[in-house]
């Protein structure tokens, strides 16, 4: 079918018009033009680099333009947003998943996908796991996703796509990760969607892929279009052409004969570790062993211990010489699959994480020699075409591809005793993988052993000269020389796991106990148990403790940090921070130290409260604004506020005055029997925002901020917006602490409320939510805020000084760190 006749017959869903889109004064598109059809797959081809993922982060609103246009049927953009995309039904499967880590896998798909898709069959959880069993995902709804291996999140995230029945579906990268049985779901999925009229564009470096699914094919290179044709009237051999601008010689290197093999170099005997057992082979100077079989069979398992980063049994054996685990993860060269997760570092630049470990190299007695290590950095980069502005550019601006070729220069800078790789072509372009082969066969050829699983079997047929095949983490067939085949490595793997597809799909992800272990509500219950013992316990020693006077003292004291904590705890889930918390209670207190007197009419007092609320909300917009639009950190926008805070309660109070009306300090006092109604108003409050957190769009986008704010800003949560109502509800909850603080103290002071930033900051962590965003709890902040105040309460009981206030505080931060990190560390191998 010609051009012509193409453009008459199939409607064109999307036309993208002289895109053009700078990086730092780098051209990562110039000029492009692209028709997306409707009912057609049009393949997207091209190098590392090329611009494919930005022309179509273009397309789904997840990146603006510099220039050109976006024509959606008769409506012409200028550029789109996530939202846009989302209601013009435009869905991308993303090469890097967009899920949030600490959320489960059914927070994931609420928070991305729209309530009314979800309830468009009755039920939303039954829809939710409808589909996850029509991509052939077999995680639990109650999952966490970063305890996911890596094919599963692609699974979930394309199951995400495909459920909003989507007019445009952009799939990038999609079968990177995924075994033989999960690509052919893939495939008819993308058919069916097709057959439905959906337009699908698909990024791949795979063009056995492209002949299978393609109907229309185009190349990029250097941010330009270099060709485009009906997949039938164009060659492999002219699609190489394009890609790479050069004729390519054979994608594999030459084997090693027989003759050519030298000595054992590598011998692995009865290796047993968690997901593996009993696994042997050997490897001769010069070859390369791969490790084969359905992804999720201890592949990835035993490729961690080879890289001492999980303990085992049996023997590794390198060059005569045995190998621990610490020895061999001093010496062994790894990439992994993940490299988001275990391989690269974001924050730092390539030249940082290429010669991460290889510092050892270029040190001169305690100082590093920059030079050294800058040259040896571009050598590498240069042996594997990184494509970067600069080793000085940061690592999370570069394509997958070359992200990926930065981990393999770490590992080969590091002179390693034995390469592991994991994957080691993932999202690597075609010409970028014949290097990546070449190098690893020289590797081999001096003598370093070289282990690679992939989940391709034509890749381990056409460079491995030994593959071990595994199935439910056993070697079940050894597969040498010339039999070593496509065909027969799956035949091997496929007949030995001929029953996993249906055990996987009818077995839950993980066991309830692991699931309620990883969740938020593990320290909840053991905070209530270390409470409940430590009253037990003093009570044994003095029955005063649980005097009416004294749960009334302890009830209040807790009202005032519980509120303040429950606000920090808001700052944390958004993965920021509130050091002005407890000046803002001051200042607050200080405030209505003018207003709410004995004396005072009504519509004064009224004013002084609003006033105080006010200023809270106030100080909120500010600490928000200058974290989203001055780019300050949120430990330096808040330290601002909190010097800023406790200068103006000096300036308005140089020292305490303004006595509070006992009108207002009956009214914040008032008890029913023992316990304070401003304890009450706080356990409602606490359990009203674990609802709105768990159940809400509004509580869900709050976490999806904190876990992964890029991940969030793909799936159109507004991410500015989020943060600063985060910032503001914080402080509005410090009014509330105010409120009660200002009754205990009965009179403005500028000095008090300090020590609340640090007392809620300790709250919050014991009650587990996480420093660095996504994940926690507003029953465990009150709970930690009741355990300091009761901890603070027992040492009076005990007659310990005040040194052991501070202590046994310290002390319960450290144990509750130890125990929720130990608790929840996601298994790394679980998943493969």
């Amino acid at each position: 079918m010609n051009e012509q006749t193409t453009v008459a017959v199939v409607p064109a869903m999307m036309a993208l018009t002289g895109i053009s889109k700078n990086y730092d004064g780098v051209a990562a598109l110039t000029g492009v033009d692209l028709t997306i059809r409707s009912g057609e797959v049009h393949a997207l081809l091209g190098e590392n680099g090329a611009g494919k993922s930005t022309l179509m982060g273009v397309a789904s609103g997840a990146v603006v333009p510099d220039a050109g246009s976006i024509t959606i049927g008769d409506q012409t953009y200028d550029r789109l947003t996530p939202a846009q995309a989302g209601e013009l039904r435009i869905a991308i499967v993303h090469q890097h998943p967009a899920l949030m880590p600490d959320m489960t896998v059914g927070e994931n798909i609420r928070v991305a996908v729209p309530a009314e898709v979800l309830r468009r069959d009755g039920d939303t959880e039954t829809t939710m796991r409808a589909m996850l069993a029509d991509v052939g995902c077999a995680a639990h709804l109650d999952d966490r996703v970063e305890s996911l291996g890596i094919a599963q999140k692609h699974l979930l995230e394309l199951a995400k796509a495909l459920v909003v029945e989507p007019s445009l579906l952009i799939l990038d990268e999609p079968t990177a990760p995924l075994g033989p049985d999960s690509v052919d779901l893939l495939f008819d999925r993308v058919r069916a969607a097709a057959a439905a009229g959906a337009a699908v564009v698909y990024i791949t470096h795979r063009l056995a892929e492209v002949r299978a699914l393609a109907d229309r094919v185009t190349v990029l290179r250097d941010g330009t279009v270099r060709g485009g044709a009906a997949t039938a009237d164009i060659s492999d051999d002219e699609l190489l052409a394009l890609i790479v601008g050069r004729k390519l010689e054979s994608t594999f290197p030459a084997k090693l004969s027989d003759a050519e093999a030298g000595e054992p170099v590598l011998a692995v005997d009865g290796l047993s570790g968690r997901g593996f057992h009993d696994v042997s082979f050997t490897a001769r100077r010069g070859e390369i062993i791969g490790i084969s079989g359905i992804v999720g069979n201890g592949q990835s398992a035993l490729l961690r211990a080879l890289a001492g980063l999980e303990p085992f049994t049996g023997t590794v054996q390198v060059g005569g010489s045995a190998y621990g685990p610490k020895r061999l993860r001093h010496r062994c060269g790894y990439l992994p699959a993940d490299r988001h997760r275990e391989g690269l570092m974001m924050s730092l630049s390539v030249r940082e994480n290429a010669a991460l470990s290889a510092l050892r190299l270029f040190t001169r007695g305690p100082l590093l020699d920059a030079r050294a290590e800058a040259e040896a950095v571009a050598g590498q980069l240069r042996s594997l075409a990184v494509k970067t502005p600069s080793q000085q550019t940061m690592i999370s601006a570069l394509s997958g591809g070359n992200q990926q070729k930065v981990v393999l220069a770490r590992a080969l800078l590091s002179a390693p005793a034995i390469l592991v790789a994991d994957e080691p072509t993932q999202g690597v372009d075609v010409g970028a993988r014949s290097e990546i082969y070449r190098i690893l066969r020289e590797i081999a050829a001096e003598g370093v052993p070289v282990v690679v699983a992939s989940s391709d079997a034509k890749e381990l047929e056409g460079l491995c000269d030994r593959v071990v095949v595994m199935s439910r983490g056993a070697v079940v067939q050894t597969v040498e020389g010339d039999a070593i085949t496509e065909q027969a490595l799956i035949h091997a793997a496929v007949r030995a796991t001929g029953h996993r597809r249906e055990e996987v799909a009818a077995r839950p992800g993980s066991t309830p106990l692991r699931r309620f272990l990883l969740g938020d509500y593990a320290p909840v219950v053991i905070l209530a148990l270390v409470m409940l013992g430590l009253g037990a316990y003093v009570y044994s020693t003095n029955d005063r403790y649980l005097s009416a006077f004294n749960i009334t003292s302890v009830m209040t004291s807790c009202a005032a940090l519980g509120f303040i904590a429950l606000g920090q705890t808001i700052a944390l889930l958004v993965g920021g921070i509130d050091l002005s918390v407890g000046p803002l209670a001051g200042f607050m207190v200080v405030v209505g130290s003018f207003f709410l007197n004995d004396g005072k009419s009504g519509p004064v007092m009224l004013l002084g409260l609003l006033l105080m609320l006010l200023t809270g909300a106030g100080t909120g917009a500010v600490n928000g604004t200058l974290i989203r639009y001055a780019r300050f950190t949120p430990v330096a926008a808040t330290l601002a506020t909190y010097i800023a805070l406790q200068g103006l309660s000096f300036l308005l109070r140089d020292s305490p005055g303004g006595n509070i009306g006992t009108a207002v300090t009956g009214v914040v006092t008032e008890q029913v029997g023992p316990v304070p109604l401003s304890f009450v108003l706080l356990v409602v409050v606490a359990l009203a925002l674990e609802v709105a957190l768990r159940r809400t769009r509004a509580g869900m986008r709050l976490r999806a901020v904190g876990s992964n704010e890029e991940s969030a800003r793909r799936v159109a949560v507004k991410v500015t917006g989020t943060v600063i109502g985060a910032y503001i509800c914080c402080s509005v909850l410090v009014f509330l602490g105010s409120l009660v603080l200002l009754a205990q103290l009965g009179i403005g002071d500028p000095a008090q409320g300090v020590g609340y930033t640090l007392s809620s900051i300790t709250a919050v962590i014991l009650g587990g939510t996480s420093l660095l965003g996504g994940r926690g709890t507003f029953i465990g902040t009150l709970l930690g805020a009741g355990l300091i105040v009761q901890v603070l309460n027992a040492t009076v009981f005990l007659e310990l000084s005040q040194t052991w206030q501070y202590f046994f505080q310290g002390a319960l931060v450290v144990v509750a760190a130890v125990a929720y990190s130990r608790v929840r560390g996601a298994d790394p191998i679980a998943k493969g």
